[in-house]
This record gives C-alpha cells, sequence and structure tokens, in this order.
C-alpha cells in the first residue's frame, strides 16, 4: 500500500505573497485574515483527499471581528471565495491570519477554531515589524508545522 502524502508545502507565488503580508500590514492594528483556494488531490494510502500545498488564488478577507486579538472570517467574503474556487475547478485549501503582537505560531484560539485538518493555516507576525509567515498543518489539535515556498 502507498503512503499517505505528507504534509504538504504552501507553494506561493511572489505576487500572492505580497498580497497576503499587504493585506496583513493594511489591517494593523487588528488581526488581518484571508484564504487560499487550489487543488486537493488524492491521499495515495485511501485517506481523504489533502491540499497539494500550491495555491491557485488568494483572497484578501474582512475581519468580521475587527480584533487585535481574534479574527473570524467575514461571511460574505467567505462565500466568494468559495465560488471564485468552485469557478476554477478549485476549493478552499487554507487561511492566514495576522499575528499583531506575537509570534507566527498558532495559539490556542487558533487551533480550537481550527475548521478542517486538512487545511493549511498560515500565520503572518507583525511582532517585530518585518512580517514573518509561517504555516502550519492543525489537526485534533495538533499541530505540524509545514514548508513554505514563494516563486517566481
Amino acid at each position: 500500500m502507498a503512503e499517505p502524502l505528507a504534509s504538504p508545502t504552501l507553494r506561493l507565488s511572489r505576487a500572492q505573497y505580497e498580497v497576503v503580508l499587504g493585506h496583513c500590514l493594511d489591517g494593523f492594528p487588528d488581526e488581518a485574515c484571508g484564504l487560499f483556494s487550489g487543488p486537493f488531490a488524492p491521499d495515495q494510502g485511501g485517506g481523504p483527499a489533502r491540499p497539494t500545498g500550491v495555491v491557485s488564488e488568494v483572497h484578501p478577507c474582512r475581519n468580521a471581528d475587527a480584533s487585535a486579538r481574534t479574527y473570524t472570517v467575514d461571511s460574505r467574503d467567505l462565500l466568494r471565495a468559495m465560488r471564485a474556487a468552485e469557478e476554477r475547478g478549485d476549493d478552499i485549501v487554507g487561511v492566514w491570519h495576522s499575528h499583531t503582537h506575537t509570534d507566527a505560531y498558532p495559539s490556542a484560539t487558533d487551533v480550537r477554531q481550527a475548521v478542517d485538518g486538512a487545511w493549511i493555516y498560515a500565520i503572518v507576525s507583525l511582532k517585530f515589524g518585518e512580517p514573518v509567515l509561517r504555516a502550519y498543518r492543525i489537526a485534533d489539535g495538533a499541530i505540524t508545522e509545514v514548508g513554505v515556498e514563494v516563486g517566481g
């Protein structure tokens, strides 16, 4: 039997990366958030499909909480992102948000609110002024860091 897919590397184009960072900086002092869409691939071990890590589109969203400590993706923005992904033949494969005063590591709240164990959760820390983006999978309370590649 084949091995299941390893945790994907988050693959962003340079332009997508800049949109994510710019959205986080523009949202300061509140947390900013957005969604990633891209393809899923079947798990070779027979498990559920998972994101490949490739991001087709980034979807900046409003933080419905308008808070420096929490975020909730605005429901209208979620619906728009889901429709745009579906039109491309993609799915929502992850979410990003900023941490305005802490490191780019999931908080207890982030872990509790993780909606899909297959998704990629990216966090942009603005703690030191220069943004730092790291990505994770959060499944059943377990946090696994995944790689991030920014292409041309």
